[in-house]
């Protein structure tokens, strides 16, 4: 029988130190302190932002650490509700143990003291009264009594006890303030995305990552309408409505539907002088079958709405749609051609013998950069108009560009602004195209159609050959053709790859001794046959203003730059007609009212711990020969410097019952 017992003890033994361990405070405090470094790093940390963004800013090794600690999404990550959860048992085993014992000293007024333990403490006072024992003991109850306590007599051998106590509720501080961290926590779990976690991981639910059309969404990407919490966002342009949200889930998302619909009649925005946002909002209609009509309101930043639970708030603008005007003007071309898309729409364009499709991105009416006009690099400037798209060729590569609409201004001159990169992670190169006199590309075309004019290249260079020949008497047949095809060749590797096309000839081409020489009289000739090329339209008796020469110069720049700049067209914003579109946020929180309840909880549990202190006092009555003697004890639970007064104020108050006390 012994020994069937002896595990049972040992269990038991387990079970108890389990149950202290758990309520324990040092475990208490390790995980509070857990959270909060886990919570400055949720604050600092942007969450559940698009995967491309944090791989741009940390890198491949440190995006893929982050990603498998799931910083990326803190406080849903299975680890911080683990230790959320871990929590809620510490502090409930800790409510737990401590309760009953907190509840009976609220009530017990410790009437078992004796005189020695009196005397122990460190606040107390003795002195003699004229009055028997029984009647002090009655002056001190009805004195403790007025100063607000609660008094209770108890008859002694020694004498007659009377006990005081102010400030019992002190305890049902301690009782409220860890209940508080429970019930936050709870709301903190309702609110998580454990669920989701969980049918992700039985496999009911299964995140999207692809930018497809929402009628192309599985259903098992889809979340019905439910009490579960989630925070989601959704675009939705002026005139139209929705009635989903976008919920972000790790590098991809959920579609979760609203028990009504969100429409957005119009969209006001206010600028600075600058021309930089100021404020924002929005006129919604609520379309729900529960309603006897649609509910409309105005939200604005700091100010959403509250309707069913569910919160919508005014979170960020985009476009929503612009339609715009464009003219392509394919390189060495005279004429344009007039192009009519919106933004988000893809076209497909033919441009000779490429195919291109022209995914539109984006358009800002505004644009507000440092202007590198002025002296001072902190002054702002609106830039105009741009749009921004891609250009994706027949095997699927893309470059990303953006173009203003109006000319920008370059020491002094105008130039058509267009940037262009290969990956978001890259900054913008940027093409200047120099305006002509009538504030056109034409003129930058022209010439650049007459340097792709073989004919008239062969001319010129012809040209130049004999006057070089002549220069130093030379007719060799041999030199004449070689010099010639030279400056054919320099213009044709110059049209195709711009001057590092050329600095790459003679670097490869030439003999090491002569490259020092010859180098830098290549690059002369190439540049005189572009002049060439540039004035060949003028009459022999035609001047040559600075302008023209200003304008040489910066379109040889430009068409160097042409080779990297990836399209064959430019394409100019003419007309714009803008849709804007309202960024809203829906949130639903059912764990909101759970963690106000704990948020009262803990505001009433730390005004009662700190500003109601308990206070215990001890009056013994003894009676001697004449009269009694009286032993008065204090004590405080909080402030015990703040109690010595207090001790002295009752005290010369008791004192005073008996006016033969010394």
């Amino acid at each position: 029988m012994a020994d069937s017992s002896t595990p049972q003890v040992q269990r038991q033994t387990l079970s108890q130190r389990l149950f202290l361990f758990l309520g324990s405070m040092d475990l208490a405090i390790t995980l509070l302190l857990t959270l909060a470094i886990a919570s400055i790093i949720g604050t600092v940390l942007q969450q559940n932002q698009p995967y491309t963004d944090y791989v741009i800013k940390f890198g491949p090794f440190w995006f893929e650490l982050f990603e498998s600690a799931g910083l990326y999404d803190v406080y849903s990550s299975l680890w911080f509700l683990a230790i959320l959860t871990l929590l809620v048992i510490s502090t409930s085993v800790c409510v737990i143990r401590h309760t009953p014992s907190m509840l009976r000293d609220m009530w017990n007024l410790r009437t078992h003291v004796q005189e020695k333990s009196l005397q122990a403490l460190k606040h107390n006072e003795r002195w003699t009264v004229a009055s028997q024992a029984e009647q002090t003991a009655n002056a001190l109850q009805v004195e403790f009594a007025k100063q607000g306590f609660r008094v209770k007599q108890t008859i002694k051998p020694e004498g007659i006890l009377v006990s005081a106590m102010r400030g019992g509720m002190n305890r049902m501080g301690y009782i409220l303030t860890h209940s508080a961290i429970v019930v936050i926590c709870l709301g903190g779990l309702l609110d998580s995305n454990l669920p989701l976690k969980w049918a992700e991981w039985r496999g009911t639910i299964k995140i999207e990552t692809r930018d497809i059309a929402v009628s192309e969404i599985p259903e098992a990407s889809k979340l019905p309408v439910g009490r579960q919490a989630f925070r989601g966002s959704i675009n939705i342009p002026e005139g139209r409505s929705s009635s989903i949200a976008f919920v972000a889930m790790r590098d991809g998302y959920l579609v979760q539907s609203l028990p009504f619909r969100i429409e957005v009649k119009d969209f006001r925005i206010e600028h600075y002088a600058t021309g930089q946002p100021k404020s924002f909002e929005t006129d919604l209609v609520i379309h729900d079958t529960d309603l006897a009509e649609p509910l409309a309101t105005t939200i604005s930043v700091n100010h959403p709405l509250i309707y069913k639970g569910y919160a919508i708030y005014q979170a960020s603008f985009s476009d929503g749609g612009s339609k715009l005007e464009i003219e392509a003007w394919p390189f060495a071309a005279a004429q344009a051609t007039l192009v009519e898309t919106k933004v988000f729409e893809n076209t497909q364009f033919h441009w000779g013998k490429q195919q291109f499709q022209l995914e539109m991105t984006a358009f800002r009416p505004f644009n507000i950069n440092p202007d590198p006009t002025e002296e001072d690099p902190a002054r702002l400037r609106n830039f105009g108009p741009t749009m921004g798209f891609k250009l994706r060729s027949e095997t699927g590569e893309a470059l990303e560009y953006l173009n203003y609409m109006l000319p920008v201004q370059r020491e002094g001159r105008d130039f058509f602004l267009s940037g262009v990169r290969s990956s978001p992670a890259d900054e913008f190169g940027y093409l200047y195209i120099p305006v002509d006199s009538q504030g056109e590309i034409t003129g930058f075309n022209q010439f650049l159609m007459r340097v792709r004019d073989k004919a008239l290249v062969a001319e010129i260079a012809q040209q130049m050959m004999a006057e070089t020949l002549a220069a130093i008497n030379s007719d060799e047949q041999n030199l004449q053709q070689s010099l010639q095809s030279t400056l054919v060749k320099l213009i044709a590797m110059f049209e195709q790859g711009g001057f590092a096309s050329v600095t790459e000839f003679i670097e490869t081409s030439l003999p090491e001794v002569e490259r020092a020489s010859l180098g830098p009289a290549y690059l002369a000739m190439l540049r005189e046959m572009l002049a060439r090329i540039y004035f060949s339209d003028l009459s022999d008796n035609e001047m040559v203003a600075d302008e023209q020469l200003l304008f040489l110069q910066d379109a040889v720049d430009a068409m160097g730059s042409l080779p990297r700049y990836g399209s064959p067209v430019y394409l100019m914003l003419t007309d714009y007609e803008q849709v804007e579109a309202s960024g809203l946020q829906v949130a639903h929180a059912p764990g909101k009212p759970v963690v106000y309840l704990g948020c009262a909880f803990l505001i009433t549990g730390v005004f009662l711990l700190f500003y109601l202190p308990q206070r215990r006092f001890w009056a013994l009555a003894k009676t001697q020969q004449q009269g009694s003697t009286v032993i008065l004890a204090g004590m405080s639970n909080r402030n015990s410097r703040d109690f010595e007064p207090f001790f002295e104020q009752i005290s010369n108050r008791l004192k005073q019952l008996d006016g033969n006390s010394h």
